[in-house]
């Protein structure tokens, strides 16, 4: 099912729940407790739905920055291990077939094991890390013969720090998400958004439908951009691993 089909049912199940409650309630409802709460209901519903869209506000900012973040530590660490291969390439046999076998086999194991795992939202092993560690030990011993052998090992290392960090930042991102905690306090927050209109009653029974159905709307649809969101290698991001695909084309 397409992120967008997901969303629209998301919606209008939101629209069909509340216009069945707001007919419900102005069927068995007392239209003058609705009259007499407007006045104080009013003032609480200012802080309730004020304080909610500001914490609604800054998540979405939040997971839109981290998304971006996470997309350009994806191209970071590709373009840094072609920067590796690069200033390998002037290293002395066997350390230069070697340290590009080990970037071809970080590669494989970062697009085919890793990538699932981080779309699923589950950790990755140790592979990767392992791979990287090999590079390490392969750059570290080569011996170079003159200074500018020397220069290019020093420029492999360097780069090789970049992967480092880079691949830190992605599985950071990929595991961080949206707390619990944070969760909790959206869902209460919206549901007492939402059950405020009630509170209010309204002139009549089509402006009621149409002001509860545009708020629900809404905010079911804000709650489902952070789901989408919090996961940048899944959902409505769904960073691919093309950078590396990329990268592969680029190895001497």
């Amino acid at each position: 099912m397409s992120i967008y089909l997901t969303g629209t049912l998301w919606v209008a199940g939101a629209a069909v729940i509340s216009a069945v409650l707001v007919v419900v309630t102005r069927r068995f409802g007392s239209e003058e407790v609705g009259e007499k709460n407007l006045g104080p209901g009013g003032s609480v519903f200012s802080i309730v739905a004020g304080l909610h869209a500001v914490l609604v506000a800054f998540i979405l900012i939040s997971l839109f920055d981290s998304a971006n973040g996470a997309e350009e530590q994806v191209q970071k660490e590709a373009n840094a291990l072609v920067a590796v291969d690069w200033s390998s390439d002037s290293l002395p046999e066997p350390a230069k077939t070697r340290v590009e076998q080990l970037i071809r086999d970080y590669v494989s194991t970062v697009v085919d094991d890793e990538w699932p795992r981080m779309r699923e939202g589950q950790d990755v092993d140790n592979q990767g890390w392992s791979t990287l560690n090999q590079l390490r030990d392969t750059i570290a011993t080569a011996a170079p013969d003159g200074v500018w052998q020397e220069d290019r090992k020093t420029e492999a290392a360097n780069q090789l720090w970049e992967v480092y960090q880079a691949r830190q930042e992605r599985l950071d991102a990929a595991g961080n998400g949206v707390n619990p905690v944070v969760w909790l306090a959206l869902l209460i927050g919206t549901g007492l958004s939402l059950l405020f209109p009630f509170l209010f009653g309204g002139p009549n029974l089509i402006s009621q439908l149409l002001i509860t159905i545009t708020l629900s709307s809404t905010l079911v649809l804000l709650l489902f951009a952070i789901y989408q969101l919090q996961n940048p290698f899944s959902g409505g991001v769904l960073i691919p691993p093309d950078a590396f695909s990329s990268a592969l084309d680029r190895l001497s």
